[in-house]
């Protein structure tokens, strides 16, 4: 694609049932279309409103829409007429060019709604055909000119001038590539396209990320309109990379910062790069290992007090806290209330971070009001400087490792809680390459762009629907093979980590779902309010307590799915499905998770999602309990693994690989340890770097698990995914937190018993 030819990929769509007619309209109409060919633009042509109606749903290139005005409804489908089509077109789209084409319609017929929301109006035959196909030539370059953003568009143009590079990289445009025959392999397999716009920082033309100049800053002051913030800054090494910036520009060695212990490694990284002092908020974590939330009172300012006073490395309980951090939402799809957070805590810190790596879509949906740290009115006058951080790459449209930084300090008046951009800017390029990737800053420069408005409104709605449905299909499916199977070994399904039951205070579409079964709750109203997911209500099925109404909601779009093994009474079940042996079968059939653990895997619903993606997973869990139920043996379900391990699989069947597995979790007590792992944090002795710098220096011994009672950490130890540290640099195993060797040995003995059915873990070694 190139700017000159880019229509050449926006068909224009026309919904006439005179297509085909010999009589005048529909001449006049075939020459509109050759007229249309001849300017270069491809025509799809349907002759029904539900034709063009699926036309438009598969198909996003679209450069127009023409809707026959007189065209006949097609019975019970829908759309029922051109009215309906327009309204549900622009309820999806703002910008594409609809133009009504009519023989006999007069001005005064058509109605207010339409002539708000179409482009234009086409007698067939009053008009020439080229004319005509000039008006819409004009309106569809026009919307095509909208679909770029700046920076994306400013980068197509400069590759499209063919100019000799004599600056890096050294590939020169592919060129180098072609000189090798594994690099014509690899030219061949991405294009030209990616080559060539792979430039270095010496283009003018593409403005300075490090400097924010040029078509860069444009690009990123767009981003900050589009989710809500004063300033984006655009960054290409991740949001692990991101925290790391955040830290940098406004902590100092010494500085006091709150910390929620359910953070990603990148924070604790952060820490050990500014030499800050950490204070930990308590996070929850429930039996089956999902991050619960901070409990609010842990944001009293009298309970933050005596952390302070409490605290081995703090001598005055009084001092400033310069940064506090929140994940939001948890890897396991908590969100909290921010505005509540902002409240409680506006007066004790400088800075407020919220990680939002996973979820950077909130400002694109209602259900997430009040849940993010960009949500407009929820910062005071007077409050601290807002942070948010957020991988684009994760749940929107962008390549790995596309990061934002979003800032909001326009309601600050102290100096101490501004976010200066120079100040800011040092840290920025401390951190990020002078070699930046262009492609990278392109693909967020287009993703922002594609959750402008209503796009990304009607993107967010199919997704949050989307995920409502396959929570309802999965109760749906237990309810029938339970009815099928009575009380039988077969009897068994999935589970959805959701509320059993729905209430909802505020409820706008008057329905009466006061305790209503979730399955029983209209789609509309779950997609659409937030009460119906809040973790405060509906009894305690997420095995949280204490939880305050209003403080903490679960997002939809992150699916817990719960295989057998613990019961509703939190306790471990006779018998067991350990989930990695479900996640690591559904591998097999190409369908890959996000997170597992012991009895619960994490899936992810993202604008990318489909229903051939949902039946697939459904799928290929059913295959799982085909197999299951009928005990085959592990040569017929992981043949690769008994190849590799024969001595250990060959003669196993899958149910008795089950029930080993499920027994070192039962011996482990797994439910237990996974619920009071942070019951009591482990003794801070040093700060993180401090801590690290012991591992550095060489000061540090490599023990086994069980002697580490009493030792002091010199490196972070995390199961990754999530990459949540279980203990960080400089701090004590001691007694009162022997759960946490006792976690890590479950780990151990799983891993050495069921090897290819390990967990990743970052700071332990195995030793042979």
């Amino acid at each position: 694609m190139t700017l000159q030819g880019i229509h050449k990929n926006f068909p224009i769509l026309i919904i006439d049932s005179e297509l085909a007619s010999d009589f005048p309209g529909g001449r006049a109409l075939r020459e509109i279309i050759q007229e249309l060919e001849d300017l270069g633009f491809p025509v799809v042509g349907t002759g029904s409103l539900y034709e063009g109606s699926l036309a438009l749903l598969a198909h996003a290139d679209t450069g127009a829409v023409l809707v026959d005005w007189d065209i006949g409804p097609a019975g019970d489908l829908h759309p029922a007429d051109p009215e309906e089509l327009v309204s549900s077109i622009r309820k999806r789209n703002e910008h594409i060019p609809i133009f009504i084409l009519t023989e006999r319609l007069r001005v005064e017929d058509i109605p207010l709604q339409v002539m708000e929301q179409v482009n234009g109006y086409i007698w067939k035959e009053e008009n020439t055909p080229r004319f005509i196909a000039g008006r819409i030539e004009q309106a569809a370059r026009d919307y095509l000119k909208y679909l770029l953003p700046p920076f994306f568009s400013r980068l197509v143009r400069y590759v499209e001038e063919y100019k000799y590079a004599w600056h890096t990289p050294g590939h020169s445009g592919g060129l180098a590539f072609l000189k090798s025959p594994s690099g014509k392999l690899f030219f061949d397999f991405f294009g030209e396209n990616i080559f060539r716009a792979d430039l270095c920082s010496s283009v003018p033309e593409m403005g300075s990320i490090l400097e924010h100049e040029g078509v860069v800053l444009e690009s990123e002051k767009e981003a900050a309109r589009i989710f809500g913030a004063d300033r984006t800054y655009f960054v290409t090494n991740g949001t692990s990379t991101s925290n790391k910036i955040v830290f940098n520009s406004c902590v100092a060695p010494g500085d006091i910062v709150l910390v929620d212990r359910n953070s990603h490694k990148s924070v604790i990284h952060a820490m050990i790069l500014s030499g800050a002092v950490p204070v930990y908020l308590l996070p929850t974590r429930n039996a089956y290992g999902i991050l619960g939330p901070v409990h609010s009172e842990e944001f009293d300012p009298e309970n933050i007090r005596k952390k302070l006073a409490e605290h081995p490395r703090i001598k005055n309980p009084d001092a400033k806290i310069r940064l506090a951090v929140l994940t939001n939402t948890t890897y396991d799809g908590i969100c909290y209330n921010t505005d509540m957070v902002k409240e409680k805590i506006g007066d004790l810190v400088d800075y407020i971070l919220f990680d939002e790596a996973w979820m950077p879509y909130a400002k694109f949906h209602h259900l997430y009001d009040h849940c993010y740290g960009m949500f407009e009115g929820g910062d005071r006058e007077g409050g601290p400087g807002i942070f948010t951080t957020q991988s684009a790459h994760k749940l929107l449209a962008a390549f790995s490792q596309a990061s934002m930084i979003h800032v909001r300090d326009h309601h600050v008046d102290e100096e101490s809680r501004r976010i200066p951009h120079r100040r800011f800017n040092e840290a920025f390029m401390m951190h990020t390459s002078t070699s930046p990737q262009y492609t990278m800053v392109a693909s967020l420069d287009v993703s922002a762009k594609m959750m402008e408005g209503v796009f990304g409104r009607s993107l967010m709605e199919e997704t949050i629907e989307e995920s409502v449905i396959f929570r309802k299909k999965m109760l749906s499916l237990k309810e029938e093979i339970a009815e099928r199977e009575g009380n039988g070994p077969s009897a068994w399904w999935f589970e959805v980590w959701q509320p059993d039951r729905v209430s909802a205070d505020a409820n706008p579409y008057g329905e009466d779902i006061s305790g209503a079964r979730f399955s029983d709750v209209p789609n509309r109203v779950l997609g659409n309010v937030p009460g119906c997911w809040d973790l405060a209500q509906h009894g305690e099925w997420h095995g949280i307590e204490g939880l305050d109404p209003g403080y903490a909601i679960l997002d939809p779009t992150k699916v817990s799915i719960l295989t057998p093994g613990i019961g509703r009474g939190v306790t471990m079940e006779e018998t067991g499905i350990p989930a990695v042996v479900v996640t690591t079968f559904l591998r097999t059939k190409g369908v890959v998770v996000e997170k597992t653990n012991f009895y619960s895997f994490l899936v992810l619903f993202s604008i990318a999602n489909t229903k051939g993606r949902s039946s697939t997973l459904i799928a290929g869990m059913f295959e799982f309990k085909r197999l299951f139920d009928r005990d085959a043996s592990l040569t017929e379900v992981f043949p690769e693994l008994v190849a590799q391990y024969p001595e250990i699989y060959e003669n196993m069947t899958l149910q008795q690989l089950c029930r080993e597995m499920h027994a070192i979790m039962g011996n482990g007590h797994v439910t237990t340890i996974q619920s009071d792992i942070y019951r009591v944090l482990p003794e801070q002795v040093l700060d993180p770097r401090e801590g690290y710098s012991t591992f550095i220096t060489g000061n540090v011994d490599l023990v086994p698990l069980e002697q580490a009672r009493g030792r002091l950490s010199g490196v972070l130890i995390v199961i990754y995914p999530p990459g949540i540290p279980i203990i960080n640099p400089g701090e004590r195993f001691t007694e009162e937190t022997g759960v946490l060797i006792d976690f890590l040995k479950i780990f151990e003995e799983n891993d050495t018993l069921f090897p290819g059915f390990e967990y990743e873990m970052q700071g332990i070694f195995r030793v042979k």
